[in-house]
């Protein structure tokens, strides 16, 4: 049996998507291995995965960032001149999702969403919004590779959108009120994201999820806890920041990626000045007991920004 996309062999499949499954193909020229996402239509509801695939390539096939996933080919299968089946071909990232790989150490964690936001970036300068940042949309692979995927719901810069669209725990409130969509959409996103990641809670959106007759359903937001309150070993500069990126006016949030990217800089910058500072206390310390290690706690202030240690890794 020939293989349904021409050029490539399909090896298996690797996980599923919304609407779509996900697999590993070959091309034959070539040798290299690419992620494979499959889209059919079996029933009209069917329609919006194939419309957001095409949007995804639409998108991501002029995106050209090592943090940004590229889309590099198309195939559309028809029958009756209708679309019946889409096979988009895109880099093959071999890692994990944030929500299955969620960082546990405060430096890897600036890390990582210090690239996201420089691919963000990235995407905001060709003039593009992805409008579905979240935990399963940024991938992790070894040596510090990172990736922002799905692009299904990105808009140009200022659109607006004629449904609500979003994923209800890290909707912003523009999106909701089908207001125009810009980088600051992004910066809430990315913010909820975080919120998430730093306290294993959501941050309190719009929305929850549908109501019982499958409609989303509309809520007046909760009053949101501050991260430092739910652990307190989260560096204060970093629990504002976070909840800047979630202000509902967008215009007492960052302004761009680029101040979150400078902002996570100054907050993992005073992050290893405190670890310095911890490793040499803890050398004096054993020092003057004989060798014996002890452990050196608390907090310690840095530029008048109070940074409390979230564990003894880096």
């Amino acid at each position: 049996m020939a293989d349904p996309l021409p050029g490539y062999r399909i090896t298996k499949q690797i996980g599923v998507g919304a609407g779509s499954k996900i697999m590993l193909g070959v091309e034959l020229k070539s040798g290299k291995t690419f992620a494979v996402k499959h889209v059919t239509r079996n029933a009209p509801d069917d329609d919006r995965f194939l419309a957001q695939t095409e949007n995804e390539y639409r998108v991501s096939s002029k995106l050209s960032h090592p943090y940004l996933r590229h889309s590099f080919h198309l195939h559309r299968v028809r029958k009756l001149l209708a679309v019946k089946e889409l096979y988009l071909v895109m880099d093959w990232v071999d890692g994990l999702t944030v929500e299955k790989a969620r960082p546990n150490r405060l430096n890897t964690f600036l890390t990582l969403f210090g690239k996201v936001a420089v691919g963000l970036q990235a995407m905001h300068e060709v003039g593009y919004v992805h409008a579905d940042i979240k935990p399963t949309n940024i991938m992790l692979a070894p040596r510090g590779v990172v990736k922002v995927i799905d692009f299904g719901q990105a808009c140009p810069m200022h659109h607006r959108k004629e449904r609500i669209q979003g994923t209800p725990d890290y909707i912003a409130p523009e999106q909701v009120r089908r207001l125009r969509l810009d980088q600051r959409t992004d910066v809430f996103n990315l913010g909820a994201t975080m919120y998430w990641v730093l306290t294993s809670e959501k941050y309190p959106t719009a929305i929850r999820g549908t109501d019982a007759r499958g409609g989303i359903s509309l809520v007046t937001s909760d009053k949101p806890i501050a991260p430092i309150e739910l652990n307190d070993k989260i560096p204060l500069s970093l629990s504002i920041l976070v909840m800047e990126c979630c202000r509902e006016n967008p215009d007492e949030r960052p302004a761009d990626m680029k101040q979150m990217g400078a902002r996570l800089a100054v907050v993992q910058k005073l992050w290893r000045k405190y670890r310095e500072k911890v490793r040499a206390g803890r050398h004096v310390a054993e020092q003057a007991s004989g060798g014996g290690a002890q452990t050196v706690g608390g907090t310690i202030q840095v530029n008048n920004d109070t940074v409390r240690s979230v564990e003894e890794g880096e």
